[in-house]
């Protein structure tokens, strides 16, 4: 028995794809007999399992069981919840790894799964690994057995374990996403007034979609922070593993902007402490961070990529850009959106100062938001090396942790190679719009020089 993945599924950090076309229940059997195999081939015997509200969720999860079980491995099953639940399970219950069945922040028909094995992330080689597995059909048999837990509670007691924040104002935004159960019994527990939006999960997302850093899904947010006069408000993706934010004042607070209130609050009990954060990130940040005391490290853009230099550097605080925050100080080191929201409430009180007023207090830049664009899949990591040739002929300040960082007078650019897509991806910040201009400039001549124009920007 073998099985052969649609050639787009198998991503760097995760797998994913569109139910019906190409993901489906065979699939995420095969996936989860593979996985299983390492999990048994490593000495482990247990997986957990949970997924998120997207309609095929379900009905992947029953086939995922099937697929771990017929490698003769035991599964947890946690139920329907936010995908840093499940990293919660995985982290605390008996188990040697765990899948999270989720579309993450995808388009309804879309779903997929993010894995850790035995407490590390599973991502690039790994996940190209069950390719091959399932392709030869290298795999463990057996019988296995599968328990269903209730997790939701204990789950919520961590996230509120030693609060030492005041009470506020805030609202909640869930966008019908899986973490909306999660919010509401978590601000029960909280101190102050809360105000939640669209916390029933829905995988149809009515409202909106579940993508906080789009400016145009905060926009419900915004007018009840607005109409309430709130002290600020927090938002969630699909899986409630990213955060987005605005301050009282309806302003957008930026996964790097966040970064740098935890990275204050956190500085003065650990000082000195690495902070780590993607390429993608404000120079503001790192600037901020070493005028606080602390270590600045940028490093590589993606989630997996991210925990692995944490644990590598013993970092306890790392962010990107698209507002995947990492707590490894009091916590377990994974991206949780709900736990960063009370971690705001907690910044907000350690520092004596408002999220609006610390928002308020942040160097005004101009940037770019993310541009993306389609570049041939072959050309895309050929044409950053072109880029870089040319730039370290010139004697550019360049960075090369992920593509090409420029640092220039006006402020910085960045070209990279998206891992997931055949996308090119560019990002500008400057002091003032002029500044912005030249720095667009020099990213549009390096393009042509490689024969490329910088077309309509496409989507995650």
């Amino acid at each position: 028995m073998t099985h052969d993945f649609h050639p787009t599924l198998l991503r760097e950090y995760d797998i994913r794809g569109v139910v019906g076309d190409t993901l489906s229940a065979d699939d995420a059997r095969a996936i989860g007999r593979s996985f299983a195999t390492l999990i048994a081939r490593a000495g482990g015997r247990r997986v957990a399992v949970g997924y998120d509200g997207r309609l095929s969720s379900p009905m992947l999860e029953v086939a995922l069981v099937e697929g771990i079980n017929a490698a003769g491995v035991d599964a947890l099953r946690i139920g329907l919840g936010p995908t840093p639940m499940l990293y919660y399970a995985a982290s605390t219950q008996e188990v040697d790894g765990g899948i999270q069945i989720t579309g993450s922040h995808n388009p309804p028909d879309y779903n997929g799964f993010k894995m850790v094995f035995q407490g590390r992330p599973f991502f690039g080689a790994d996940i190209q690994g069950i390719g091959r597995m399932a392709a030869a059909g290298d795999w463990e048999a057996g019988e296995g057995g599968s328990e269903s837990i209730d997790i939701v509670d204990a789950y919520v007691d961590r996230l509120v374990e030693g609060f030492a924040g005041e009470a506020l104002r805030i609202g909640w935004d869930a966008g019908n996403g899986a973490a909306g159960p999660v919010i509401e019994k978590l601000t029960a527990r909280l101190p102050g007034e809360h105000f939640l939006l669209y916390t029933d999960i829905d995988g149809h997302f009515p409202n909106h979609h579940p993508d906080p850093t789009e400016e145009k899904n905060l926009a419900d947010l915004r007018k009840l922070v607005a109409e309430r006069s709130l002290d600020f408000g927090v938002a969630f993706d699909g899986d409630g593993d990213r955060i987005g934010a605005i301050d009282g004042e309806g302003r957008v607070i930026w996964g790097d902007q966040l970064l740098q209130i935890y990275a204050a609050a956190l500085l003065k009990e650990r000082p000195g402490a690495t902070v780590i954060a993607d390429v993608k990130a404000s120079q503001a940040l790192f600037d901020r961070v070493a005028e606080l005391g602390g270590t600045p490290l940028m490093w590589k853009t993606g989630h997996s990529l991210i925990k692995a230099k944490m644990k590598e550097t013993g970092s306890p605080l790392a962010g990107e850009m698209s507002g995947h925050i990492f707590f490894a100080d009091r916590y377990f080191g994974y991206d949780d959106a709900p736990y960063a929201a009370v971690r705001l409430i907690e910044a907000a009180a350690k520092l004596g100062k408002s999220v609006t007023q610390l928002r308020g207090e942040m160097a005004p830049m101009v940037n770019t938001p993310e541009l993306r664009f389609q570049v041939d899949e072959v050309r895309k990591f050929a044409i950053v090396d072109e880029v870089l040739a040319r730039l370290e002929a010139a004697g550019a300040e360049v960075d090369r942790t992920d593509g090409a960082r420029v640092l220039t007078e006006d402020g910085w650019w960045l070209l990279r190679a998206s891992n997931t897509q055949d996308v090119l991806v560019a990002r500008a910040e400057a002091k003032d719009e002029a500044g912005l201009d030249r720095l667009i400039a020099a990213i549009d001549d390096q393009l042509a020089l490689s024969g490329v124009t910088r077309g309509e920007s496409v989507g995650h």
